[in-house]
């Protein structure tokens, strides 16, 4: 099935990160999906940043060796996706010539679709090298002006930055994916919800279309390492912004809605009403959660093996030692996974993730609802 993806061009159609279309597939949640956490180290430290209490301004030199990487992924069935991110993936040129590049070439090899997280603030020369083994480049986009880059992109950073440089970054970021896009590159450009951005996610829409993008990936802000302390929406809100982007919809720029906090089964007819309309406009995806229902995450440096939006609940084991699929066979076990890891086929719906209800539904067990049927 992975080489029958692999012929058709990425669409709403045709999204292999998906995890419910195994699961329909097989009756089961099967991993399908690796991200390799590839550097600690970013120009950037966004207020937003997931990842931001373990970037560094030191790579560790400590590294599992390629070869081992490798040989896991050798042992999965079916790997429809691989993923590279970070910090900035493309920062070191080292972990670049002698990780990134050879993970993406082992994945196109074997027809999996391939896909690196990148601010895409560098010089566009440092791209070269993976594009002719890249699907999706996948980049983070919030803003209207240089004044909201240089706001967002450094808030956390240890020393000063003068707006004439942030202005530069900028500047840089938006040519690379106007350069990039005009070149034939797949480039999704993800926008978060926040307290900043949910008045001017349409205007944000706008933009992205503007730069070229294929797609305009979607997700609120969930309280997460840097930004733990960061106001998060309240549904309402959230509604009303997911209603005005919608209302502004560029039809031929794909949206992609991630880790929705809505769900099929609810009880609140507003958010039926919302999710049927999502479903229903031409050119819009409602994504299930990835990690923990066909995806998991390999730490290039320690070897751990995590689920990314439950990092909390520690390894599920370590490649040096385990294969990915008992890691993966580990997490389907854990009881803190077990009040999520429901499944309504006639709404397309896989189930949240923990940040989502850990948010907005801490007293919900999702097993004993029912979705609507969407189709």
């Amino acid at each position: 099935m992975m080489y029958e993806l692999k012929a058709l061009p990425l669409s709403p159609a045709n999204d292999p990160w998906e995890s419910i279309d195994r699961r329909i597939q097989f009756g089961k949640n099967i991993l399908t999906s690796v991200e390799f956490t590839v550097t600690n180290l970013c120009n950037l430290r966004c207020e937003h940043c997931a990842v931001g209490d373990v970037l560094t301004h030191k790579e560790s030199d400590d590294r599992v060796p390629i070869e081992i990487l490798i040989q896991r992924l050798e042992e999965i069935p079916y790997l429809d996706t691989l993923s590279i991110t970070g910090g900035e993936p493309m920062y070191n040129k080292q972990m670049v010539e002698e990780y990134v590049v050879p993970l993406l070439q082992y994945a196109h090899r074997r027809g999996a679709r391939t896909q690196i997280n990148s601010n895409l603030t560098l010089d566009l020369e440092r791209y070269e090298a993976i594009l002719p083994y890249l699907d999706v480049l996948h980049i983070s986009f919030n803003y209207l002006s240089a004044e909201d880059f240089y706001k967002i992109a450094y808030v956390h950073t240890h020393h000063a930055v003068s707006f004439a440089q942030a202005e530069k970054t900028y500047q840089r970021l938006v040519e690379n994916t106007v350069t990039l896009a005009k070149r034939g590159v797949f480039v999704s450009a993800e926008s978060l919800i926040t307290v900043h951005t949910k008045d001017k996610i349409g205007a944000i829409h706008r933009k992205i279309k503007e730069m070229g993008c294929k797609r305009h990936e979607v997700h609120p802000l969930y309280p997460s390492d840097f930004a733990r302390g960061m106001q998060v929406l309240s549904l309402v809100e959230l509604r009303e912004a997911y209603h005005q982007l919608l209302d502004q919809h560029e039809p031929d720029l794909w949206i992609l809605f991630g880790t929705l906090p809505f769900y099929a089964c609810s009880q609140n007819e507003e958010d039926l009403r919302l999710i049927r309309r999502m479903h229903a406009t031409p050119n819009v995806t409602v994504r299930n959660d990835p990690d923990g229902h066909n995806r998991l995450n390999v730490n290039v440096f320690t070897g751990d093996v995590t689920v990314t939006d439950f990092g909390d609940t520690g390894p599920l084991g370590n490649v040096k030692s385990d294969s990915l699929q008992e890691c993966f066979e580990r997490w389907q076990k854990e009881p803190i996974f077990q009040k999520y890891n429901c499944f309504c086929p006639q709404s397309r719906c896989n189930g949240p993730n923990l940040l989502v209800a850990n948010t907005y539904y801490k007293e919900v067990d999702f097993r004993n609802g029912k979705g609507i049927s969407l189709s």
